[in-house]
């Protein structure tokens, strides 16, 4: 159950400790905008307050969650676009941007601001875009309870510039945005057969089908069954069975004393060496070193 709604905003410096454990929320808020009422409203802080007229260009990354009400949102790679609850903001750094409550109705809105370099990386791999964009919350009550979460660290009198627990939950939120993006466009059937395509490889590693079986098993084209598990996986089939494989030699070595002509044969590999080589192509060391170190940390 959601706590129930109340205004605040607050702003905290960065911590080099934003550093060290890849990601924290430097601050968010809360507001209720009535009918009729200036937008922003009196008290939001100037450094992050904006005008329709102007827009506003941000550095840090920004997610702004509409939780009731409507208005509209534009940006430099959005059209103006009306907007509802359940509607978050994706706010980039240095990514302009405006919105507004609609004056008829007004809206309650969420945000948190993030930084760290997570955010970084997913600028530049890709599933956080440069562009400021809306994007539609598949799972609104569970985004507003974590959100409510956030804030409740932040608006405490004992918040610090860092609290890893903060920015694990600003991560969460993250995740909940971006993993809606990532698998919205998806029909849930085509994401039941991929979750069904992923079973069916690690159900038997060492005789897993090749992608053109798994495909006829499950009744879709190839290009198509590639092209939707390497979106919602972000990999390959072959890709993804070679790191299973590789993730359960890891665990095995490192938990038995099963030799490598055994393993690489239970896993698939058509022998010992092509096993040590892909292994150590992944993880920077062999197979007989990973053995060693795990015996010393015994």
């Amino acid at each position: 159950m959601t706590k129930k709604f109340s205004s605040f905003a607050r702003y905290l410096p960065s911590s080099p400790m934003a550093r060290t454990w890849g990601v924290a929320v430097t601050g968010g808020g809360a507001q209720r905008v009535a009918a009729g009422e200036p937008y922003p409203p009196e008290g939001h802080p100037a450094d992050h307050g904006f005008t329709w007229a102007e827009g506003r260009v941000l550095g840090a990354l920004q997610l702004v969650f509409i939780q009731s009400g409507g208005g509209r949102f534009e940006s430099r790679d959005l059209a103006l676009r009306t907007v509802g609850p359940g509607d978050v903001f994706v706010l980039p750094p240095q990514s302009w941007h405006r919105y507004a409550p609609n004056p008829t109705t007004g809206w309650e809105e969420r945000w948190i601001e993030l930084e760290g370099p997570v955010v970084e990386r997913l600028m530049e791999a890709g599933p956080l875009e440069p562009g400021a964009r809306v994007i539609p919350c598949r799972r609104p009550k569970e985004l507003e309870r974590v959100l409510s979460e956030v804030h409740a660290k932040l608006s405490g009198t004992q918040a610090s510039s860092h609290d890893a627990e903060r920015g694990a939950l600003g991560l969460q939120a993250l995740a909940m945005v971006l993993g809606d993006k990532s698998s919205g466009g998806a029909h849930p059937e085509r994401v039941a057969w991929v979750r069904r395509a992923e079973q069916l490889i690690a159900s038997d590693l060492r005789n897993a089908p090749r992608a053109e079986v798994l495909a006829k098993k499950l009744g879709v084209s190839y290009s198509h069954f590639r092209r939707e598990f390497r979106r919602l996986t972000g990999m390959a089939p072959h890709r993804y069975l070679a790191r299973l494989r590789l993730d359960r030699a890891r665990r095995l070595l490192g938990a038995s004393g099963v030799g490598l002509d055994e393993l690489a044969d239970r896993l698939g590999y058509s022998s010992a060496f092509h096993l040590s080589a892909a292994f150590k192509a992944e993880f920077g060391i062999s197979p007989k070193q990973w053995r060693a170190l795990s015996a010393l940390a015994d």
